[in-house]
């Protein structure tokens, strides 16, 4: 699931940047263009198209990445590295290898909570890409209290779009009131533990 969710989150970001030239469906005339990102892209891809989608993955799952008993997870017979094909053949550093496992797990971790607010996201605001966190305009309120690198000013709903002063500043105080409850309610709740 990690290294899906890897390939999912990677697959929601790159058609933003770049789509292949030429045709999906000829038959159907439609072009790698034509169709929208995130999950609109359900709709257009043809039925083939997912069947295709489909067969291919369950050929990689069932025959490239098959999962034997006998050897550790993740370490599949027929790849190499961290089950890259590439064949190289498994990682002989045992040291090296769970430190690389431990790395791939988090993130996969990460990708897995990422490509989950990509979708929700998009099916609750309809946007996908630079959409997604406001665009790359200019705010009012850059300058502002907790504006922090490398997001800079991030208002993914948009509320600051008026330019209401008076509404960010009191949204601002409360986020602070909230941030300072949490805290300590996440000590409240592993204190009594020890």
């Amino acid at each position: 699931h990690g290294r899906v969710s890897m390939f999912a989150t990677m697959g929601y970001i790159v058609p933003e940047y770049f789509k292949f030239p030429g045709y999906l469906s000829p038959s159907a005339e439609l072009q790698f263009t034509d169709v929208p990102n995130g999950l609109s892209a359900i709709s257009k891809v043809p039925a083939l198209g997912w069947a295709q989608w489909f067969v291919f993955c369950g050929l990689v799952d069932f025959g490239l990445y098959r999962a034997d008993p006998s050897r550790d997870p993740g370490d599949y017979e027929n790849a190499g590295i961290l089950g890259v094909p590439n064949a190289s053949g498994p990682m002989q550093d045992a040291e090296g290898r769970k430190r690389k496992l431990n790395a791939e797990l988090a993130n996969g971790r990460l990708a897995m909570v990422a490509i989950m607010g990509m979708m929700f996201q998009n099916g609750t605001f309809g946007t996908t890409g630079p959409d997604m966190w406001g665009g790359l305009q200019p705010f009012a309120f850059e300058t502002e209290l907790g504006v922090q690198a490398p997001v800079g000013f991030w208002d993914p709903a948009g509320m600051t779009k008026d330019g209401d002063a008076l509404a960010f500043r009191r949204r601002r105080e409360t986020e602070l009131k909230h941030g300072r409850v949490a805290m300590l309610a996440c000590m409240g709740y592993i204190t009594p533990e020890y």
